[in-house]
């Protein structure tokens, strides 16, 4: 892998990073007044009518063209598990903690890419995971206010973002990523317009009172959740799912500064500490990654 590949995907996972941290803060600010499915439902349908455009533009009809409908299907029926956990999450937990812990995902996904790619990690880099898993704990705290019922909503969320991300390095490789991407947005807009249709009603109803600042709002989620994974899904086309994993932990510094900025929530001491151990960790990890590609790149 060249470095300039790779240096190319660490840019795209950390902007997809903000670009999250972004799209959660917004769902989390709608989230108390307007119904999940109507948020999620309009969050896929731009995501579907933006990819739609792009695909034509850039490949013209033949761009639609999968040969894998049924994993374009079960990564767009995970992301729609993970937006339903993290809307309800998002409820109940501030920002910054809720990243803290779903970054427990990239843990997993080294450790699951390692296992099947048939790689050891290494006695440091199983040091590394440990220690960012110990941040994390630090984080959530059994015992404190956090921890209760509503954390293990996010703990559900760590282990389905964990297999979505394992399915997205997948078809990163097999599909074009404006095609795979359209189709996640097709996925989330077929599973939830039966909801909508079931609440049309009440659903046209608050549209016609929407204020527009809530509008422009909704639009930015769509946009900012399109390009985002966009950009995860090309990162992984770049370079190795297990290298880019410790970038992923700047949405941690990005959740914090936004949840400051927008809902004047700062974590308490020991969010911090966990938060610096889980960076630090974070860090030494991507310089090993460095380091270990150096080291194969022939001579």
């Amino acid at each position: 892998m060249k470095q300039t590949h790779s240096a190319g995907a660490i840019a795209m996972i950390t902007l997809a990073a903000l670009l999250f941290s972004l799209m959660d803060a917004g769902t989390k600010f709608l989230g108390a007044l307007l119904p999940m499915v109507l948020i999620l439902w309009s969050r896929y349908a731009i995501q579907t009518l933006v990819m739609a455009g792009t695909v034509i533009y850039n490949r013209g009809w033949k761009g639609f063209r999968t040969e894998h409908p049924r994993v374009q299907f079960l990564r767009g029926s995970m992301l729609i598990m993970l937006s339903i956990l993290t809307f309800y999450s998002l409820k109940y937990l501030p920002l910054a903690e809720f990243t803290a812990i779903i970054m427990l995902s990239p843990i997993l996904v080294t450790a699951l890419t390692s296992r099947l790619s048939q790689r050891p990690l290494g006695l440091l880099r199983w040091l590394l995971i440990l220690t960012a898993f110990a941040g994390t704990i630090t984080v959530i705290r059994p015992g404190s206010a956090l921890f209760d019922v509503v954390a293990l909503l996010p703990l559900l969320a760590t282990l389905v973002s964990a297999a979505y991300n394992l399915v997205t390095s997948r078809l990163a490789v097999l599909d074009n990523p404006h095609t795979t991407q359209f189709y996640t947005g097709l996925t989330g807009v077929a599973l939830l317009s039966p909801l909508i249709a079931l609440q049309a009603g009440g659903l046209y109803e608050l549209g016609i009172r929407l204020e527009a600042r809530n509008f422009l709002i909704l639009l930015a989620i769509g946009l900012l959740g399109t390009v985002a994974h966009l950009l995860l899904v090309m990162a992984f086309r770049r370079t190795h799912p297990a290298a880019l994993m410790p970038f992923t932990y700047t949405q941690i510094a990005f959740a914090a500064l936004i949840g400051w900025i927008f809902f004047r929530h700062s974590p308490d001491f020991w969010a911090w500490i966990g938060m610096s151990v889980i960076a630090v960790a974070s860090c030494l990890s991507a310089w090993l990654d460095m380091h270990e590609s150096r080291r194969r790149v022939p001579k």
